[in-house]
């Protein structure tokens, strides 16, 4: 990945679904598990609770998890108050999957994880549901 892109990255901020705005440069500087999903797409919806979990486990060591919806605010609204996370939840839109691109995911499917380290940059990417094991190696990243 590009220099100017992890900067562009960082600069970010996305509406969420309660209200308010997420922004990336208030997660810099701590390792950021960056996960793009929707509310259609089966496997995102199961790993959701993973990802969870590895949120309540591992963010007293410092990690962050942002879940980046593409898809529909009303959709993302409806789906968090029967499914509700203790991650942030950023409303990406269609524009997400741009985003998605120019961090790896060239073929733009979901759900597709980004795992940044402390200093910002890209240590893992993963296209497609996440394992048990995945976190777990990733928890020891930094």
């Amino acid at each position: 990945m590009e220099e100017g892109v992890e900067q562009a990255l960082w600069s970010m901020e996305f509406e969420r679904p309660e209200g308010g705005v997420v922004s990336l440069q208030s997660m810099a500087g701590k390792p950021l598990l960056l996960n793009f999903w929707a509310t259609w797409c089966p496997p995102c919806v199961d790993e959701l609770p993973m990802l969870n979990d590895f949120y309540r486990q591992q963010s007293p060591a410092g990690w962050q998890v942002l879940g980046l919806a593409i898809d529909q605010p009303s959709a993302v609204r409806k789906f968090l108050q029967r499914i509700p996370l203790e991650f942030p939840v950023g409303l990406a839109g269609l524009g997400g999957t741009d985003l998605g691109r120019s961090l790896g995911n060239l073929t733009g499917g979901l759900p597709f994880t980004v795992v940044l380290g402390a200093s910002g940059r890209v240590l893992h990417r993963k296209m497609g549901q996440l394992t048990p094991q995945d976190l777990k190696q990733w928890a020891a990243l930094r």
